[in-house]
């Protein structure tokens, strides 16, 4: 019972983040000043093209009607038809494009927490004791790097020059595109976990576990994979979870710098033509796609650490 409690608790709360996230952006739209029908058809519009307009987007009912319309439009996914595609839903439209967002960030989650938790144990000094090097270093200055900062640049020298990868945004990269730019994406959630996972490794060299199973002649590796890591979970899955947001917004990034379809693209597109409808679903959406990853992150840290579960 009180684990239903919990779970019913975190979709509760969910729910509320998102709602709140969607109302910000309904009267963002509404409430700025300007005319919504200008900003859809441009200041050179005429009054019967606007009105059309606004009877289609509904912005001619009273503000309450409106939101009750869209409250109720989330509820059951339907939130009007895009403006620059009639006859296609704007939600249609966002699910599209969730698919390869969602694949991208989640192969750079799993890709990142390996390479972190790998660099921590290459870093490790002895029986998990501390021992600088360049690792950290590097984990240090990669973290505090912006991802635009190199990924031009890796995506140049290996696929432009050397054509030992794929470019990220071609139709045809495939598993190969995916993984490459999962990659890119990945190597600064990489550092993080690296620089958490080692300090957490630091701090367990000295536990009185560990000692006991050195005591009993485990070796270096059993104490590492069996006894040590797991103990350091927590932390790592706690970072995993507070970087989603940074790993979204690099998703984003990238899907705009290689051309791959995904919801960044579909954000600025929606937002170059003026599509309002397309442009509300897919910002909720990345707004409900972020909490929900979050929600998850706590999750799977409640399962593997009991200390934090209320």
């Amino acid at each position: 019972m009180r684990r239903f409690a919990r779970v019913a608790g975190r979709i509760g709360e969910a729910a509320l983040v998102v709602l709140a996230l969607a109302t910000l952006v309904f009267l963002a739209l509404r409430i700025l000043p300007g005319d919504p029908a200008a900003l859809v058809l441009g200041d050179q519009a005429s009054e019967a093209e606007r009105a059309v307009i606004n009877a289609k987007l509904h912005l001619d009912e009273p503000m309450w009607m409106q939101y009750a319309r869209f409250v109720g439009g989330l509820a059951t996914l339907d939130l009007g038809e895009s403006v620059r595609r009639p006859g296609v839903s704007a939600v249609a439209r966002v699910l599209d494009a969730i698919g390869p967002t969602a694949s991208l960030a989640a192969v750079a989650v799993v890709l990142g927490a390996i390479l972190g938790v790998g660099a921590s144990v290459l870093g490790a000094g002895p029986w998990l004791g501390s021992r600088r090097g360049w690792i950290d270093r590097a984990a240090t200055a990669l973290a505090a790097t912006p991802l635009l900062a190199f990924a031009p640049v890796l995506t140049f020298a290996l696929a432009a020059r050397l054509r030992v990868v794929p470019l990220p945004g071609d139709p045809e990269a495939g598993a190969a595109g995916l993984l490459f730019a999962s990659g890119l994406l990945s190597l600064p959630l990489a550092a993080h976990v690296a620089r958490v996972s080692r300090a957490a490794l630091d701090d367990l060299g000295r536990a009185q576990f560990l000692g006991v199973a050195r005591a009993k002649g485990a070796s270096y590796a059993r104490v590492l994979w069996m006894h040590a890591l797991p103990a350091a979970i927590g932390p790592i899955v706690t970072v995993l979870g507070t970087q989603l947001g940074a790993l979204l917004g690099g998703a984003v990034v990238l899907e705009r710098l290689f051309e791959r379809r995904g919801l960044g693209t579909l954000i600025l597109e929606a937002y170059a033509s003026r599509d309002l409808p397309v442009l509300e679903a897919a910002v909720v959406f990345s707004g409900a796609l972020f909490v929900g990853a979050q929600q998850l992150a706590a999750a799977a840290h409640a399962a593997v650490d009991p200390r934090v579960r209320s």
